[in-house]
């Protein structure tokens, strides 16, 4: 199962003081791309109104590769790493629509979360079921280089 992609212009409002896309929208967008992910795995909107249960970031790392401007198209994709009984392990990458450059890529860890008790559930079967399929229908590409990266810098010697 692959998920479905997201495209989105890039609007007046989400502009900077730099004039490019403040980082806080490239959350926004990837967020949007998710939330049509999140509908086609079964565990969206509807899934958290019938059963209570949702998901909550527990985290997030994102790297900004190039910027875009106002009325830049964007495309974002979303892929399914890994999912264990209560975790899902997601990758997105958002690209230039028309230009196809890398703009940023983001990686989250998401935890399944019974809205009535506020902590974290197991999956039930359906849902279960759905996301080790999407894991398994991309389990033959290689894992993106920016999964897994860490943010540090070496320290000077005094």
């Amino acid at each position: 199962m692959q998920l479905p992609s997201h495209e989105e212009k890039i609007r007046p409002e989400w502009i900077d003081a730099n004039g490019h896309m403040n980082l806080a929208y490239y959350i926004v967008v990837f967020d949007h791309a998710l939330d049509l992910a999140f509908d086609a795995l079964g565990i969206g909107w509807d899934y958290r109104q019938q059963t209570g249960l949702s998901t909550f970031a527990a985290e997030t790392h994102t790297i900004y590769e190039r910027e875009v401007t106002e009325g830049d198209p964007v495309r974002v994709s979303t892929r399914a790493l890994a999912a264990d009984a209560k975790r899902l392990h997601i990758f997105q990458e958002m690209r230039h629509a028309t230009a196809d450059f890398l703009v940023a890529t983001h990686e989250q860890m998401c935890l399944h979360i019974d809205l009535k008790v506020r902590r974290v559930a197991p999956w039930p079967a359906a849902q279960q079921a759905k996301l080790e399929a999407a894991v398994a229908a991309q389990a033959h590409l290689p894992v993106p280089p920016a999964v897994g990266r860490r943010i540090g810098m070496s320290r000077p010697r005094l």
